[in-house]
């Protein structure tokens, strides 16, 4: 039930099919949303009764500021409400073989570096397939020469949202004043719901 929990924003979220849909597809940019708060604060309610983790209090404005200049991202509204609602803790031992030592990134007073790497762990992993073979055709032709590859990939992949770290290779995208979207699985250029 724990991989069910993190990684479905149908299961931590709880909308009409219609209104989530819609909000996936077309994210709302126009600022800070009552709604947006509503799920946040519901996704930290449900996290909290699940007992998958400890949760701390909530981060605050100040912490968002400092965070968000620190890492050169922006948090989604919903994904600010619900790290201001509580900031989940790794409070159990990582499974035998887990990637992740730390699933839940503590912004608060994690470690700077394993919170570099983790914020850039999309990019880094999705280079990495690229540099094995992989392309998407929306990138147009995929140039002979190894490094061009890697630079015309990393010009696409800044031209997308920043996806934010959730939970060990799930991840959010950013921006201000957007919400409702996916929960993303994102293991190289494997990346989906």
């Amino acid at each position: 039930m724990r991989n069910v929990i993190l990684m479905n924003t149908d299961t931590l979220v709880s909308r009409p099919p219609a209104d989530r849909d819609r909000a996936n597809q077309n994210p709302r940019r126009d600022g800070p949303d009552q709604s947006a708060s509503r799920l946040g604060r519901e996704a930290a309610r449900r996290l909290a009764l699940s007992g998958v983790c400890e949760l701390r209090p909530g981060l605050t404005d100040r912490e968002f500021a400092r965070i968000e200049a620190e890492y050169g991202i922006e948090f989604a509204d919903d994904h600010r409400a619900f790290l201001a609602a509580g900031l989940p803790i790794n409070s159990a031992r990582p499974e035998e073989g887990s990637t992740w030592e730390h699933p839940w990134p503590d912004w608060r007073d994690g470690d700077e570096e394993e919170l570099h790497l983790h914020v850039q762990w999309p990019v880094r992993t999705v280079l990495h397939d690229v540099e094995k073979g992989a392309w998407l055709t929306s990138w147009g032709p995929r140039p002979e020469d190894a490094a061009e590859a890697a630079r015309t990939a990393l010009q696409e992949l800044a031209r997308a949202p920043k996806l934010i770290p959730l939970h060990a290779h799930r991840f959010l995208p950013g921006g201000r004043g957007t919400y409702g979207r996916h929960v993303l699985s994102v293991w190289g250029s494997d990346i989906g719901p």
